[in-house]
């Protein structure tokens, strides 16, 4: 009787070729094969340090330093230390400043969110034609430069000549003839508010209206199958999956609207009360009308700080969607 077969060795005790094993680079290796993308990131990085970082480090020296007119001629500070921002940190000007800042940038940030959503829903819902021809208007109105768009806003209330005086007037609504919206900030701040969130709705409906084409239409019929309407599907389903998007879009808003200033320079002619004082315009004011360089530059490296705070919040939300990916 002819003997049996001998099994077949393991395949560990054969062995694998040494060409097919995953060998471990080098500390060289692994430096060359990272080298290719940060050396295409260098250039960018060079531009970033030459166009933020060196004017960075220029306003935080100048804001430790009196930098008077005299100091600008000299182009030489003299140093003190921290006396700028004991003064303007000490100062209840500048603190009512910082509040009515925070409360401008709330208030944009809310009406441009809120019309943006409800714009970006109503893209989600009308046809192919109508869709696009809304979508035309808000490019238009996307690519109007800031000062063209601040002229109109201008004319609109003009205290002779304005159109929405003239409309309100013949339509009985309020007598508005010869009526200055900005004698008093609060009808003024309502005109800027209303140019800032005309200007930023354009980019927060069109970004919301591409996040809320993709979620998916199964779960939303599916809320809608299970008595969820309206209101409750958008809470429930929608948000949820978009609300990435809503956080990217709101963080974007209040760094932009936190630093409003044209509009409030250019609307009010160079001349704005201190009533209007925004922190974007009490720096400026305070660098170049009364030549107080240091001290103007001292409340925009604390500008600069809170707004860094924001940023935090926008980087992070990115790197999250970015890991879900």
């Amino acid at each position: 009787m002819s003997a049996a077969p001998r099994a077949a060795a393991p395949a560990a005790e054969l062995g694998t070729p040494t060409s097919s094993r995953r060998r471990s680079r080098t500390p060289g290796e692994a430096i060359r094969a990272l080298a290719p993308p940060y050396l295409l990131l260098l250039p960018t990085l060079i531009v970033l340090i030459g166009v933020l970082a060196w004017p960075l480090w220029w306003l935080g020296r100048i804001s430790f330093e009196f930098y008077g007119l005299k100091e600008l001629i000299a182009h030489r500070g003299v140093w003190t230390g921290l006396d700028n921002y004991r003064h303007i940190l000490g100062d209840g000007e500048f603190w009512r400043i910082v509040l009515r800042t925070v409360v401008f940038t709330a208030v944009n940030v809310g009406l441009t969110m809120l019309f943006a959503t409800l714009i970006a829903l109503l893209l989600s819902r009308m046809g192919k034609y109508m869709r696009s021809a809304l979508l035309v208007g808000l490019v238009w109105v996307w690519a109007t430069p800031v000062t063209v768009a601040i002229a109109v806003w201008q004319w609109m209330v003009d205290f002779e000549f304005g159109v929405l005086n003239w409309t309100l007037t013949n339509l009985h609504i309020v007598d508005l003839v010869h009526y200055n919206w900005f004698a008093n900030p609060l009808t003024g701040f309502a005109v800027i508010t209303a140019c800032v969130v005309w200007g930023a709705i354009p980019f927060a409906a069109i970004t919301i209206y591409a996040g809320l084409s993709q979620v998916p239409q199964e779960l939303v019929e599916a809320a809608e199958v299970d008595g969820a309407r309206g209101w409750d599907v958008f809470r429930r389903v929608t948000f949820p999956l978009v609300k990435p998007i809503f956080v990217i879009v709101a963080s974007l808003s209040i760094i932009w609207d936190f630093q409003v200033f044209n509009q409030v320079w250019i609307m009010l002619e160079a001349r704005p009360s201190p009533d209007y004082y925004l922190l974007g315009v009490y720096s400026f004011v305070e660098s170049f009308r009364l030549s107080q360089y240091g001290l103007g530059a001292a409340i925009a490296v604390v500008m600069v700080l809170l707004m860094l705070g924001v940023s935090f919040v926008y980087v992070r939300q990115m790197i999250r969607i970015s890991e879900i990916d």
